[in-house]
């Protein structure tokens, strides 16, 4: 029987609601690939670097609460798996999460190549093709740029290096992930 009122009680405060504004083509992204945050519209989760060389990460999604550790590099790309208002939660590639403030993040894809294989190098190709040549063997852990994404082979570049890993190497793309 509470449960009952309470469902009634949800559903009647949901209609007193005030609609949520969602950016355009943002519905259609969410019909497509799933769920958006309510916040900003676009995709949960979804890949972000971060914008700045310090950026603190906090327990919880107000300045008022701790901080629990700072990053300090630039570029890192970073998981959004939640939004609340101004505050995204951040997963990195080591898995651990916690909250930053929406513009300490950019929208510029960076990769980190294969940070769980230690010691293994992966093969940085001159183009999408296992048969072009190799241009170099990145260690675990190398922060690069990412464009343009097959779903298979990504463009990934940096300062002293440019060519095409394969996308199941890159921490900070999906498997599968196409991007333009």
């Amino acid at each position: 029987m509470l449960g009952t009122i309470l469902a009634v009680t949800l559903a009647a405060a949901s209609l007193l609601a005030p609609p949520v504004a969602v950016p355009a083509g943002a519905q259609d992204a969410a019909d497509a690939k799933g769920p958006v945050g309510r916040a900003s519209g676009l995709p949960i989760p979804r890949f972000l670097s971060l914008k700045a060389d310090k950026v603190n990460v906090r327990s919880g999604p107000t300045r008022d609460h701790a901080v629990a550790w700072v990053f300090t590099r630039a570029g890192l790309p970073v998981e959004v798996t939640a939004e609340f208002e101004t505050w995204r939660r951040i997963r990195d590639s080591d898995g651990s999460e916690g909250w930053v403030y929406h513009s300490m993040l950019s929208s510029r894809r960076t990769a980190l190549v294969s940070p769980w294989l230690k010691g293994e190098p992966t093969t940085l190709y001159a183009s999408a093709d296992k048969t072009s040549g190799v241009r170099a063997r990145l260690e675990p852990g190398v922060l690069g740029k990412v464009e343009h994404c097959d779903g298979k082979w990504c463009r990934f570049f940096d300062n002293g290096f440019d060519g095409y890993v394969e996308q199941e190497r890159l921490w900070g793309v999906y498997p599968g992930e196409k991007i333009d």
